[in-house]
């Protein structure tokens, strides 16, 4: 039977894991990477654009060094980075040539997400590049990168790179053919189609096999599967491995790999920012009225409802709002810096707005 999809595929972003684009010895897999780019420069002659999210920069540069193991200090994996992606981007573009066909680099952080007006660069730029005919090779600038803007994996990347683009269809390619049910720790039956993420679904994801070249695994996919689906994007988790798999999922409509619907509501784009994108700068505990009134009414949250905080927010900030037992209920855009928070407790009696129903999400089951 045929794959169903909710549109026309006509823009797709897909994303290779490192364990496809490196071996166990840290060297390029030049066979596959040659495939990987033949497929989307087959795409590109079906009039579908491709953005492609590329790891393995790491894992690259470690193997240009002669390492055998991935250290664990930043400065070491910055450099192998920088060394990696020259690597890696000389292959892309000279497997690209020979197709007859041009690819780029972009390089990003969380940073040029979470500011507005990079956020829009960056998609006017790759908006660009695909009425082009170029194809955009992404990956994290792991050169510069560091805890407080770093993505952490590349698969949530690709879900808000394809959140950015506005894609029709996500394609993440990994060494394994989508995701498995768990019984009793071990791998059963795979899941075909997946409506809805539910904690079972959570359960069944796993960590990397082999966290010397992989470093996101099963949980990293799901996860980057729910901002996708929040964008209205479906997604597929695939074998990368096997023959023409980007041409049998979106030309042929194979039923390859798992299948991950999207929800019927999409997200707001400013609710999508402030769910996935933003990063929290403090977190304020409300009371129980205040929560009732969140979770039963969506509504704003007035500053007669708010216990304290803590952390250091300006106004235009993401907050993290919690009960009274440090329970997570929503996050969203502050009013008031923590300052102008701190000088008002006192005097709470003025039913000002500490957040606006539409800069508010709910994050709370």
């Amino acid at each position: 039977m045929l794959r169903k999809f909710p549109r026309k595929i006509r823009r797709v972003v897909v994303k290779v894991g490192s364990s496809l684009v490196a071996d166990h010895e840290m060297l390029p897999r030049e066979a596959a990477l040659r495939s990987l780019v033949a497929q989307i420069a087959d795409m590109r002659q079906q009039k579908i654009e491709v953005v492609l999210v590329s790891s393995g920069a790491i894992v690259l540069g470690l193997g240009e060094l002669g390492e055998k193991k991935r250290p664990t200090d930043t400065p070491s994996l910055q450099a192998a980075a920088s060394i990696g992606q020259a690597a890696l981007m000389r292959r892309y573009c000279d497997y690209f040539k020979e197709k007859g066909q041009i690819c780029s680099q972009i390089l990003l952080t969380w940073d040029d997400f979470a500011d507005r007006t990079r956020f829009n660069n960056a998609r006017n730029t790759l908006d660009v590049l695909l009425a082009r005919g170029v194809t955009a090779v992404i990956n994290e600038n792991d050169t510069i990168s560091t805890d407080e803007i770093k993505f952490g994996d590349n698969d949530k990347l690709s879900a808000l790179v394809a959140s950015l683009v506005r894609a029709d269809l996500l394609i993440m390619l990994s060494d394994v053919d989508g995701l498995y049910k768990k019984e009793n720790g071990r791998l059963t039956e795979k899941f075909n189609e997946v409506k809805v993420i539910t904690r079972d679904i959570e359960g069944a994801a796993g960590e990397a096999k082999d966290k010397n070249i992989s470093k996101g695994g099963m949980i990293a996919k799901v996860n980057a599967v729910k901002i996708a689906s929040c964008a209205n994007i479906p997604s597929i988790i695939a074998d990368g491995r096997m023959p023409e798999v980007i041409r049998r999922i979106v030309i042929d409509r194979e039923p390859l790999g798992t299948y991950f619907f999207e929800k019927e509501e999409k997200l707001l784009l400013r609710k999508h920012w402030i769910l996935f994108v933003a990063k929290p700068k403090g977190r304020v505990k409300v009371d129980d009225g205040a929560k009732k009134v969140l979770l039963e009414r969506r509504s704003s949250l007035l500053l007669p409802g708010v216990l304290g905080c803590e952390g250091v927010f300006r106004a235009g900030d993401v907050v993290i709002l919690e009960d009274i037992h440090g329970g997570e209920l929503a996050r969203g855009i502050t009013n008031y810096s923590v300052a102008e928070l701190m000088r008002m407790s006192v005097d709470k009696k003025k039913r000002r707005e500490f957040i606006h129903a539409d800069d508010l999400v709910v994050t709370a089951q």
